[in-house]
């Protein structure tokens, strides 16, 4: 669990007596640090041979520990403790504690995709949620910490706002062995799962158990082009010249400079490309 972001005797209480309820040993708790997000303590849980993982904290925590969990057969159970929560809000796990709770120890087990990424000055990693290069990743670390913590994810309402002029980029992207697409985009977000916070389908067609990734192009030339640009957000069915989508098992993104990336949520090194390429059926998630 991640101690910034739950209240740890509270929960311990409350997971314990969930636990208890349903006739289970005394868990091992493994509390993430500010120098390691979860890889050591889920590598712990991973050579106990344990039969779940609760994973408490938000879409970053989540994010470092199922990429430790994939390809073991442990499955991940997680407890939406951050701002955004996508995986467990496209995974219909609810955002209250103890609700979630209940859902993931009494749900079933349910085999989803995880994703291999890569990039310059990135070392090979994966994701679960979605991974994005400008725009995207500067309204992520424009949202300020502190309004996080009062508001939720309202605070990345305030950080888009602040970034719509953000710069445009040239990119390359490349799907599986297609030729490649060449625009100019303000943001290129790749995903495994489709819907943001407030329910926004950013990807309507992507599934997190499909073989598949899904990604977006973002365009619009002017801030008064955002306003036709969200509703192709929203209507899937209405034709909008700012926004483009892909799909394929392999999409490679390239821009003609370095810019902001960002992988569920968190903020990596700068850099010009990205390349992301999905693990079928790798990773076991608990759901209701």
């Amino acid at each position: 669990m991640n101690p910034v972001k739950v209240d740890g005797d509270e929960f311990r209480r409350t997971v314990e007596k969930g636990l208890a309820e349903r006739g289970f040993e005394d868990p091992l708790w493994l509390e993430t640090t500010e120098d390691d997000a979860g890889v050591t303590m889920a590598r712990r849980a991973i050579d106990d041979v344990v039969d779940l993982v609760l994973v408490a904290g938000g879409d970053g925590t989540v994010r470092v520990v199922c990429a430790e969990l994939a390809r073991t057969g442990i499955p991940a159970a997680v407890l939406p403790a951050g701002t955004g929560n996508l995986l467990a809000r496209n995974l219909g796990i609810s955002l209250e504690l103890e609700t979630a709770l209940a859902e993931v120890l009494d749900g079933s087990d349910r085999r989803i995709d995880s994703v291999l990424v890569e990039g310059d000055q990135l070392p090979t990693d994966r994701f679960v949620v979605m991974a994005g290069l400008g725009l995207d990743a500067a309204i992520i670390a424009d949202a300020p910490d502190d309004l996080k913590k009062r508001a939720g994810w309202a605070a990345y309402v305030v950080s888009t706002l602040k970034n719509l002029n953000h710069p445009s980029v040239r990119v390359e992207i490349t799907v599986d062995d297609q030729p490649p697409v060449r625009r100019r985009a303000r943001t290129v977000v790749i995903g495994n799962v489709g819907r943001l916070q407030a329910n926004i389908p950013l990807l309507p067609d992507a599934t997190p158990d499909d073989g598949r990734i899904d990604a977006v192009v973002l365009a619009p030339r002017r801030v008064s082009h955002w306003p036709r640009l969200v509703l192709g957000l929203v209507i899937k069915s209405w034709r909008e010249e700012h926004l483009q989508r892909f799909t394929g098992r392999r999409i490679q993104v390239r821009a003609e400079r370095p810019v902001r990336r960002q992988l569920d949520g968190d903020t990596v090194s700068s850099g010009t490309s990205l390349t992301a390429e999905v693990d079928p059926s790798a990773l076991i998630v608990r759901v209701p």
